[in-house]
């Protein structure tokens, strides 16, 4: 037996049983410290560091802060502009949330089948989820233009009154949700796509053995054994909708008369248009007690539901 591990294996015997036991939970703790780190200082400490500035009257520039306890928040609350904001966030959230699932769904159900030219279907639907937010606002900004834009040449052709997209409230929202849900639906194919390639075709036989058509193969096959997919796109698409910027501020800039302000907007134009850091802060913390809030009732609700495997 060489000389290295007769000296390791003594130097375990004569080791401590609870050093030794611990070895494993440090070794643990060193591999997972640079992420803790690095949460701590990007994640947790801007996350603390915004509470307490709630509490703050702040201009952000001026080196003293004033305190003002709850005030912040009572004027919110009382802000028939912010609770309007506020109602903009949940609107566009459920605009695209469905939209960008339902699509989703159908693209990925007509990728599923051997159709030709289907992988360059793939790529040319996920290729604008890898896009920049700003880039996407900027090419849609024409295509709706009320001018000589696509969309504008295309209601035109069919004799029908093209909307003013830019200015008129009823339309600048469904305007956003529309960019947003292109912008998105490539994620949302792909993985129901991946879904649909794990389902076992012996589920398929067995429900047509029973008798069951195409319309209850779907819903008593495809759905369930999707249902893991759509729980995760559920997530993740409402906590990515709820903080949606880039996209909304290139297109209308929270306009025309804040029909299109979500509360991110709304932190950006508190903190750095209006110099207001504590009333910025108030939103942010807001908006993340109602992302948390949204998150935990769709898991409470709906992870029950799950079928895996």
């Amino acid at each position: 037996m060489p000389a290295m591990a007769v000296a390791s294996r003594t130097d375990r015997r004569t080791m401590p049983a609870v050093l030794r036991k611990a070895t494993p939970y440090i070794y643990f703790l060193v591999l997972i410290a640079p992420n803790l780190l690095l949460l701590a200082a990007f994640t947790y400490r801007p996350l603390i560091e915004n509470f307490r500035l709630s509490f703050y009257d702040w201009d952000l520039i001026s080196p003293t802060k004033r305190w003002v306890g709850l005030e912040n928040y009572t004027d919110y609350f009382r802000d028939s502009t912010s609770l309007y904001v506020m109602r903009n966030t949940l609107v566009f959230t459920a605009g695209t949330v469905a939209g960008t699932m339902l699509i989703g769904l159908a693209l990925a159900l007509l990728l599923n089948l051997r159709l030709r030219g289907r992988n360059v279907a793939r790529t040319v639907l996920f290729a604008p989820y890898v896009l920049g937010g700003a880039a996407v606002g900027i090419v849609w900004l024409f295509i709706f233009d009320p001018r000589f834009g696509l969309v504008s040449g295309i209601l035109d052709r069919l004799g029908l009154p093209s909307p003013n997209w830019y200015n008129d409230p009823n339309w600048a929202m469904p305007m956003v949700i529309i960019v947003y849900i292109w912008k998105n639906l490539g994620y949302a194919t792909v993985v129901y796509l991946a879904g649909l390639q794990t389902i076992p075709r012996d589920l398929y036989e067995a429900a047509q053995v029973d008798g069951a058509g195409r319309w209850a193969q779907f819903r008593h096959v495809t759905l369930p054994m999707l249902s893991p997919m759509t729980f995760f796109l559920l997530v993740t698409t409402t906590l990515g909708s709820m903080q949606a910027f880039d996209i909304i501020s290139v297109m209308t800039a929270g306009g025309p008369l804040d029909s299109t302000k979500t509360m991110v907007y709304q932190v950006y134009e508190e903190a750095f248009v209006r110099f207001r850091v504590g009333d910025a802060s108030t939103v942010a913390t807001v908006l993340f007690f109602i992302l948390l809030g949204v998150t935990l009732l769709q898991v409470r609700l709906l992870e029950r539901r799950v079928t895996y495997g």
